[in-house]
């Protein structure tokens, strides 16, 4: 063996040593990584993917509430008859109010008219679309006088004031889905046909109440009643739900006012690209 001075021989040595702590760290880091890929959840990044699927519904959900006025044609007992139809953007389960118009009134100095006041008498669900009316069932406001033709019938051009609950999941995945509300009211609130209530402020009144969001479905009751302290219109009320192995995202529209379901829709959860769960909607996602 031919000679090596004694700092050579060390110096060989170290490297023997570092490769060998240099595969055991591999080694280890790649141990963790399986671990880590056992534990986290299957479905990390489900808020996003239930966020993303309520983008691909959105469209729907303005188009239930197309800003419209009409007029009442006749009314038959509970059942009213407006002259709106599909091509005026009636779709079942619309919810409409109906109102009276009274006298003018005028500017104080110049006496110029600048509108009339109103009495609303009540609401209407939507129950048929005909091709130049509709049919829907009456519900009046304690006190008023019944509806006549020429009385009014409108969805509300201004916002629709809503509060969107806490989601339910009905599935075993045990998901991360407190962001969801705020996804979902920003969202709403982004088509500027919706103004939503602090989700914080929806989730707080509920647990004061002692109520779950589901529960909204079957106590029309408490709908209309906690609905008046929000001051909203209705309920968004989000569910997941699974189906043969498939995630929905299923949705419901409450109505606070007469306690309804107007309409629900549901889809299979679309998959969020780039999706990581986060603890709260302020926090960057981790790849962020």
């Amino acid at each position: 063996m031919p000679f090596e001075p004694k700092g050579a021989a060390v110096r060989r040595g170290l490297r023997r040593v570092r490769g060998r702590i240099g595969t055991t760290l591999l080694t280890a880091f790649l141990i963790l990584s399986l671990i880590l890929s056992l534990v986290t959840p299957a479905h990390a990044g489900v808020a996003d993917q239930v966020g993303a699927t309520f983008g691909l519904m959105l469209q729907e959900v303005v188009s239930a509430f197309p800003p419209i006025e009409g007029l009442v044609v006749q009314v038959d007992g509970d059942r009213i008859y407006m002259d709106l139809s599909q091509k005026d953007g009636v779709l079942l389960g619309q919810e409409y109010t109906i109102f009276r118009k009274g006298e003018v009134f005028r500017h104080p100095a110049s006496g110029k008219p600048l509108g009339r006041y109103e009495e609303t008498l009540g609401y209407a669900q939507v129950l048929r679309v005909e091709a130049t009316f509709a049919e829907a069932a009456f519900v009046p406001l304690e006190g008023k006088p019944q509806p006549r033709p020429e009385d009014g019938v409108r969805i509300t051009r201004g916002r629709v004031r809503v509060a969107v609950v806490p989601p339910t999941d009905l599935t075993k995945g045990n998901a991360d889905l407190r962001r969801v509300p705020f996804m979902l009211s920003l969202a709403m609130d982004q088509t500027k046909r919706f103004q939503s209530v602090d989700p914080g402020q929806v989730k707080e009144l509920l647990l004061n109440s002692k109520m779950k969001g589901e529960e909204l479905l079957v106590r029309p009751d408490r709908a209309v009643s906690l609905g008046k302290s929000l001051d909203v219109m209705a309920w968004l009320i989000p569910v997941l739900i699974e189906r043969r192995g498939v995630t929905y995202l299923d949705v419901t529209w409450i109505s606070a006012v007469t306690g309804a379901a107007l309409f629900s829709r549901r889809q299979a959860l679309a998959r969020a690209e780039g999706a990581g769960d986060q603890r709260f909607p302020w926090e960057p996602r981790p790849e962020d």
